[in-house]
Order: structure tokens, then sequence, then C-alpha cells
């Protein structure tokens, strides 16, 4: 930076002393404190315009800037009274020239100046322009870097490459690539332009994986030497981004070096565009070399005014071009852009006055004519009514936003075929990619325009005339295979093992990556190299981290997918699931005597037992009555309740019930008994046909908590992860290193030098309990999900693909086929004894209907028999003759409820009679009361 602002001050002070020397070494300078003024409404008011006259865009902006001097002088609504004078100069594509040439117009006191073209010279003439306070309205500076905030008087009336490398991001987001090469000009407007790409594409989680930079001077062959480079990359996806007088020859060296054929993509900034449209219609030679590319072009409304102005520019006589870029739009918006600003500024009280610059006096003995250069006194005002104008003109809504850039930035997006250019799209920072016109969407409210399910193009013939969109990588040309480190086991070699026959490896994993690779649609050369020295399992972490530090391309095997290996490299698609499972030596063992019990947890068996006499209980008290089966001696009822109570669980009761509400609470009870008894009948006969463990362990949870020793496969992930998450005591963790191992362990168990249970993945264990018949099983469930999956490099577009070929394998049913082949292993049952017994929480539900019944039962029993006994036992007639017996007379409260137990024990069918006897004689003792009150 400091080295840039030392070229900077040095080309000032050169241009300053040539402005000198050539233009007013020999005239008089005006007195410092002189102030040259106007009057507020002068009659001519001059502006200038910088830029190269002899290019490509300098050729269409010329006759536009003239085109609309003339308009504004013709338009008495703009400026009336004042003629507005341009006065050209030739920047010639040199920064050291242009700044001559900008220090010499600014001799003229002029109020502003159109351009520069070029940023290189923008950045460098824009500091003459801040001192000077006269505003710099530049077409085609499209630098990013150049901020109003650095240059508060460079004010771009164009689009910056911020929004422009911002749809390119989009574009390559939208194809699915994930990398592209930069190819640039290394200037001012190349480096920052790929920086601010850099930046986009990172938000899209793609990159620029090589920027490939020439000088602006470059000879053909050190283009073709920088393209010969970048063919023998991964990345096929190019974005050009240089000059327009000198891009064509860079298409013209690709198509010599066949990199314009099938698979490659060029994406060209706005510089193609601007170079077609000028030689437009193009010779049949450029656009055959053109074939495919995809460009971005500002984006100018198709209106009628547009049309009249091509046409009346195409109508010259002394033009220098055939046809004209979108930059002449631009240029001659900038023209009535201070032409508007400057009619308000003068309306609004400004002055065109220039004043000397006290830090411009000439030094003691100098012979630079500093003081030549004056500064404008009302150019802060006038650059707010310029940064405050908003109209229509040509290039659409002129108006800034409030980081000073012109607001609703577009791009048409152009495919080059046949004889010219079709538009497949739009870009605009309001809907992204869109095949509909962006003013056409400025008008929408929606804030989900934008979003990448919205976004639409249409389609595209790619170089070679391929109409399918490439896959954007390949791998490089120099003959480097991909190098694939390969774990080196030493057991469970039906994964992954060393083989004598090419490719030097065989097993599950190696086929599945064989067959996944065979569905893409590109070779893909490779070398297997077996990692480990074949006398203990690698450690698969060091594995990860060789093919992060670059050492191999990949891993293939049966790599756990785990996250701290997630944060270095990229896996695939898992294609074998996987997870952490404990595993104990399990036994045959008699059943014993006391089997019988165990389909039931204790809690069951006693509510079980509880209901069973409960429910003998109710249907004897609700039978009592009725039923002469549930009547006789307190010893025979008793027996007769526990007899019926248990006979139900048979269904072999030998009781009639006759009562309604005793039968209502048989039926439910019945119901409740053939659950149970199913339910019994069912886990007793798993129980009896089931292994039993030979440990106390029943999961992981137990295995934690205890303090026994724990087997795990040597190299395997779950020694860190047990001690790390389930902070096992290392001290704990006994190391295995193949099957027999496991097998040894696990027969001995703690007591005699092994481990109580082996910890490791689900695959392996699998293998293990077939080859030993089932000896060993599963308990609890696996305590982490994960899988297996290739590892390769971040960002690596093989490992997209391949997750895509892996779920294509898993479809079409080859993966399983792959999986039978080498791992058809016998299915070992994993029952739990435990888990067999029933407990209270399966049948509350049962128990509570039954009991429920059963409650309300006895209630509507009761409510009935207090309503007979209150008819029962009235208060006896006064006078009358006949004496209630004394055992039916309620003599006082203290004899009342044993008269109720008496009564409640009476049958059902007495005290109906004695009920119906009193009746009677109420209504007798009614009627002789009658005949003795009547009149005589």
């Amino acid at each position: 930076m400091v080295k840039g602002r030392s070229r900077t001050l040095l080309l000032l002070v050169f241009g300053l002393w040539i402005s000198t020397v050539v233009v007013g070494m020999t005239a008089p300078s005006p007195p410092a404190n002189v102030n040259s003024t106007v009057s507020s409404r002068p009659k001519v008011v001059k502006i200038g315009a910088l830029f190269t006259f002899n290019s490509v865009i300098g050729r269409s902006a010329k006759p536009a800037i003239m085109a609309a001097i003339e308009d504004v002088n013709s338009d008495t609504k703009v400026l009336p009274g004042i003629e507005l004078q341009v006065l050209l100069h030739d920047t010639n594509c040199s920064g050291f020239l242009g700044t001559v040439e900008a220090l010499q117009l600014m001799e003229n006191e002029v109020v502003a100046a159109v351009g520069p073209q070029s940023s290189g010279i923008a950045h460098i003439i824009s500091h003459v322009a801040d001192e000077l306070n006269v505003p710099l309205l530049s077409f085609g500076a499209t630098d990013p870097t150049l901020s109003a905030l650095q240059y508060p008087f460079f004010i771009r009336t164009t689009q910056s490459d911020y929004y422009q490398m911002y749809a390119i991001a989009d574009f390559v987001e939208y194809n699915r690539w994930r990398e592209v090469i930069a190819i640039y000009v290394d200037d001012d407007n190349g480096r920052n332009g790929v920086s601010a790409l850099g930046d986009a594409l990172s938000k899209k989680r793609a990159k620029i994986s090589y920027k490939a930079a020439f000088p602006p001077e470059a000879s053909q062959s050190d283009i073709s030497n920088l393209l010969n480079e970048v063919n023998l990359m991964e990345s096929r996806v190019y974005v050009l981004h240089v000059n327009p007088d000198s891009g064509l020859s860079i298409f013209s060296i690709a198509k010599k070096l066949q990199m314009m054929s099938n698979g490659y993509v060029w994406i060209a900034t706005d510089w193609l565009p601007s170079v077609l449209d000028s030689i437009e219609p193009a010779n049949t030679d450029t656009m055959n070399v053109l074939q495919g590319v995809v460009a971005f072009r500002h984006h100018i409304p198709d209106t009628d005014a547009k049309k009249s102005f091509v046409s009346r520019l195409k109508n010259l006589k002394d033009k220098d071009t055939p046809s004209f870029n979108t930059y002449a739009f631009y240029a001659y918006d900038s023209v009535w852009l201070v032409a508007h600003a400057l009619d308000v500024f003068l309306n609004e009280g400004g002055n065109i006055s220039f004043s000397s610059d006290p830090r411009l006096h000439e030094t003691k003995g100098s012979l630079l004519n500093l003081a030549s250069l004056r500064t404008f006194d009302g150019g802060e005002q006038f650059r707010q009514s310029i940064l405050r104008t908003n109209f229509t003109g040509l290039s659409g809504q002129v108006e800034f936003d409030t980081d000073k850039n012109l607001i609703h930035p577009a791009y048409d997006i152009l495919n080059i075929g046949g004889t010219g250019s079709r538009r497949i799209g739009y870009w605009s920072n309001h809907s992204g990619l869109s095949v509909l016109a962006p003013e056409t969407l400025h008008t929408k409210k929606s804030s989900n325009t934008s979003s990448t399910s919205n976004q639409k193009l249409y389609s595209v013939i790619w170089p070679g005339d391929a109409t399918t969109t490439p896959k954007g990588w390949v791998f490089p040309n120099n003959g480097k295979p991909l190098r694939i480190a390969v774990p080196n086991r030493v057991s469970y070699k039906e994964f992954v093992a060393k083989d004598k026959n090419p490719p030097g490896v065989q097993g599950f994993c190696i086929d599945v990556f064989e067959s996944a690779l065979n569905l893409l649609p590109y070779p893909v050369p490779r070398q297997y190299m077996l990692y480990g020295n074949g006398v203990r399992n690698p450690n698969f972490d060091d594995i990860v981290d060789q093919v992060a530090q670059n050492n191999y391309d990949a891993a293939v095997g049966d790599v756990t997918i785990v996250t701290n290996r997630t944060r270095f490299v990229d896996f695939t698609q898992p294609f074998m699931g996987s997870g952490l499972v404990v595993v104990v030596p399990f036994k045959e063992e008699k059943s014993s005597p006391w089997s019988f019990l165990k389909p039931f947890t204790a809690q069951m068996w006693c509510v079980t037992g509880a209901f069973f006499l409960f429910v003998g209980t109710v249907v004897w008290i609700l039978e009592h009555r009725l039923n002469h089966e549930f009547r006789g001696k307190p010893s025979k009822q008793v027996i007769t309740v526990f007899w019926f109570s248990l006979s139900t669980m048979f269904f072999a009761h030998r009781e009639n019930t006759v009562s309604t509400l005793g039968r209502l609470v048989l039926i439910i009870w019945l119901f409740v008994v053939l659950i149970i008894n199913s339910s019994y009948t069912a886990s007793l006969t798993s129980i009896l046909t089931v292994q039993q463990l030979s440990s106390q362990i029943e999961g992981i949870d137990s295995l934690v908590s205890s303090t026994q020793p724990i087997g795990i496969q040597d190299g395997s992930f779950a020694r860190k992860y047990l001690i790390d998450e389930l902070h096992v005591a290392e001290s704990r963790l006994v190391t295995l290193k193949n099957m027999q191992g496991y097998i040894d362990a696990l027969q001995r168990g703690p007591k005699y030098g092994g481990v109580v249970a082996v910890v490791d993945e689900l695959p392996y264990i699998e293998i293990l309990m077939s080859n030993t018949d089932c000896k060993f099983r599963t308990v609890g469930q696996e305590f982490t999900k994960s899988g297996w999956g290739f590892a390769f490099q971040r960002d690596s577009p093989l490992a997209v693909d391949l997750s895509t070929a892996i779920l294509q394998l898993s479809e079409n049913g080859d993966l399983q086929k792959i999986h039978d082949k080498w791992l058809s292993k016998k299915e070992c049952a994993t029952n739990d004894v435990d888990s067999n017994k029933l407990s209270l929480r399966s049948f509350w539900g049962l128990f509570l209907m039954c009991g429920v019944v059963c409650v309300f039962s006895l209630i509507v029993f009761f409510v009935r028999v207090l309503c007979q006994y209150t008819k029962f036992s009235p208060e006896p007639e006064e006078g009358g003759d006949e004496i209630q017996p004394a055992k039916y007379r309620r003599t006082s409260k203290t004899h009342s409820f044993k008269d109720l137990i008496v009564f409640v024990d009476k049958k059902e069918k007495e005290v109906k009679e004695i009920l119906r006897e009193k009746s009677r004689k109420r209504r007798r003792s009614k009627s002789l009361d009658g005949i003795s009150n009547s009149p005589t």
C-alpha cells in the first residue's frame, strides 16, 4: 500500500510538472488570493470528458457524449439560456498520460469531468478531483474498490463489478459447481474484481481454486503458457475478467489448445458483450471461437428511447464503430446527470466560482505552476445535487442509494452460439437469476424472489455443442492418479484387505468404491496405497489426518464418519450403517423349577391375586340375597368366595350368577382374566426358550458404571469415544488385535484376565457372532449412530459425485448384493429375559376398568338395600292394636347397624314378601280410619 501511494504521488508530481511545462509555464500566474468568479447564471458552463478515444469503450462513448451535449443544449427545460460545453481529453490507455490530461483539464475550470473508463486511471485522478472539489462521473470504471468513502468526489455512473461478481457466483451455484479458475489482467480492475468474486463465491460455499493473472501487455506466448498451466488443473470452469481490447485473443489461443471443447465452461464478464456489441455483426471466425461461452452484460431496459438513440448513433457519418455497447448509454446518461444536477444547483442559488488552493502555492525556487489548478468553490454543494438527482435515462433509473451506487443493478446473461448470442436470463440483486426482465420484478414486493428455489434460466449450449451441464471439473491431464489410502487390516479382512492381484486390495469397501466409480460419467485414474505395517490395525484418525495434509487424495475403507474427522475432510454418503454396541458372552441355561413365576413381576403377582379375592367378594355380596349357592354357614361362604375367585382363572366356576350387577362384574372380570392368561402363556413360552446372559452387564450404562475391564478393537475410534465422551478410565480399556483376541478375552472373563464386555461397531460384531455360532450377543441398544464413508480432501468434487453414485447403488440393489457377497452372516437373536417379564404398567388399564365396575355395582347395590331398609322398619303407629315384634323394632340407634346387617343377610324374596304385607296393612288401616271419621 505504501508503495502504491508513492507511485501515485510520483505520477502526480510528474503530471504537474508536465502540465506546467507544456501548457502554461510562461503564462503569468494569477494572484494567490484572487477568485475567478462567474455569475450564478453563466452563459457557458464547461465540463470535461476523460477516456481513451481509440478503444472499444471509447469509440462508443464519444459519440454518445457529443449527442448528450447536443440534446442538453437543445432542451429548453434544462439549463435554459446556458450552453454546456465539453472538453475532450484522450487518456491513451495510460495511467501517466491520463493523469497529465486530467491536470490539464482541471486548468480549464470545469465543473465536472465525465470519465475515465479505466479503473486504474480513476484511482489516480480521483485524488485530483477530491483536492479540487470537482465531481468525477465515471461511466466505465467498475473496480469495486473505488469507493465513495475513499474518494468522495468519485461518482460511479455505471454498475460496480461487485454486483457482477455476485451474479457470476449465483450462476456458479445454479449449476452446482464448487470451484472456478479466475483468469484476469493483473491491474487494479482485474485484481479487485477477482477479489470480489472470491468473496461472493465463499458465500455460496464455492471458491476460486486458482488465480491465473497475466500482465496488461502480455504476449501470446505468455497467455498460451498460462492457459496450458490452468489446463492441467482439476477445475474446468473459467471466469475471464480482462480488458475489452485484448480479450478475444485469449479465446483464440484457448481454441488452439482445444480448451473450447466439451467439458469446459467459459464465463466472461461484461467486457465480451462490449466487444461483440461494438463489432456487430461479428465475423464468422470470431463467433466460431466463442461458441458456448456464457457472458454477462449490463442490463439496459428495452425501451423506445433506447431504440431511437441506437438508430440515431448508427446513422452518424463520422462514427468510429459500426455499433455501440452499453457504455454508450451510461456515458450519455452521465452528461444528462451533470445537466440535471447543475440546473438544481443553480436554481438553489449556487455560484460557479473557482479560487486558489493555499496548499497548491508554489514553493520557493520551484518551477511547478501549482497555482494554475483552481478549486471549485461550490463543488461540495454540486456533488450533493448530483447524488440527489433522480431521473429515468437510457440506461434505466438513474438514482443513487445510501452507498452512492446506482440502484437496481442488473445484468443480462448471454450464451454465445451460431452467428450471435441469445439471452438465457437475467440477474438482479432483487430477484437473482430469472427469465423475467428485472424491471418487471422490481414492482413485486415478495421477499422470496431471490431464494434458490425460484432461480431459473433457459437452457445453455456449452462448448462442444453440449446440452448437458458440464461437471465443472476433471482429473488433471498431467497423468497423476488419485492417491488412495487403504487401511492394512489384520482383522475383519472381509471389509478391506491386501490382495496379490490388481488393484492390490479387495473386500466389501473396495467393491463398493469400484462400483460407485463405474457409475461416474468420467474416468478416475487411481492408485491404492496400503496404510499400516500389517502387524496391527492402523489408527483411522491418522489415516484421515494424512488425507487432510494432502499426503493422500482419499481414504477408502471402513472409515467411520465422526465429528472430529468431518472438520478436516469431506465424507461421502454413508455406504454402511454403523454404531457402537456392547457384546457379552451367552450360555444356555436350564429352566428353573420356579420359571413359572418369571412371566410376571412381583408387583404384578400381588395385584392380580388381590383382584381375584376382591372380585370374588364383590360377586358374593351382589349374589348373597338372591342366589342360594352363595348362602349357608359362614365357613362355607368363605370357601365359596375363594373357590369362585380362583376358578374364574380357568373359567371353571360352577356357581351361576343371577343378579344383573353380579353378571356385569363377572363379564368384565372374565375379560381381564382372558388377557392375563394369554399374556402369561406367551411370556412363559419365550422365557423357557431364551438364552441367558452370563454376566450382569445389560447395556452401556451398566458397563460404564462398573469397574471391570472393557475390550476395544485396535485402531478404533471407540477408545477416544469411551474416554472423552463417557469418561471411562483409560486403565479399564484392553486393546484387542483380532477376532480370536475377542473370543479369548470374553470367554476368560474379568476373573481370569479377560474382559467383561467388548465395545465395537455393529458390522464387526455381526461378523464375530456369525463366526462363533452366536456364542456372544449384543445387549442394550446402539449408543451411537454413524456410518462408514469414503474420505476426501476438503471441497473435493469427487465426494459429491460419489455420494450420488452410492445412493444409486442403494436404490438399484447393487449395494445389497455386494453386502451379501462379503458379509453373509447367521442371524443371532438378542432376546433379553428381563424384557419378557410383564409388569403392572402393561395391565393397569384393565385393572382400573374392572375396579371401577366393581365399585359402581357395590354402590348401586347398597343404595337399593338402604331404600328397602327404610321401608322395612317404619315407626309404630299410634293407638294401633297391633304391636310390631320386638326383633323387627328399632329400639335405639345402637342397634340400627346390627339390624341393618341382619336385614342385608335376609333373602331378597323374604324381604319383598314382608314389604308387600306391610303395604297391605297400611292400606287397610287407612280405609278403617276413613269409615270411623265419616258423619253418621
